[in-house]
């Protein structure tokens, strides 16, 4: 299983997914998705739903 991975929103980066013992941490890749650094996800597809909630312009709680 791999260990980190890239989330994109279309064509826009929104950051990465690095695994960890707990799941998986997010680091934004621009400001728009800064809310979600540093939060963690049971798996980079919840962390892929949040940002994409975020694009959309819809509130974000706490994974």
């Amino acid at each position: 299983m791999s260990q980190t991975y890239i989330i994109e929103i279309g064509s826009q980066p929104a950051g990465i997914v690095v695994r960890d013992p707990k799941g998986y941490i997010f680091f934004a890749a621009s400001h728009r998705f800064n809310q979600l650094d540093g939060k963690l996800f049971r798996n980079p597809r919840e962390a892929e739903r949040a940002a994409r909630r975020i694009a959309n312009g819809e509130a974000v709680l706490a994974a």
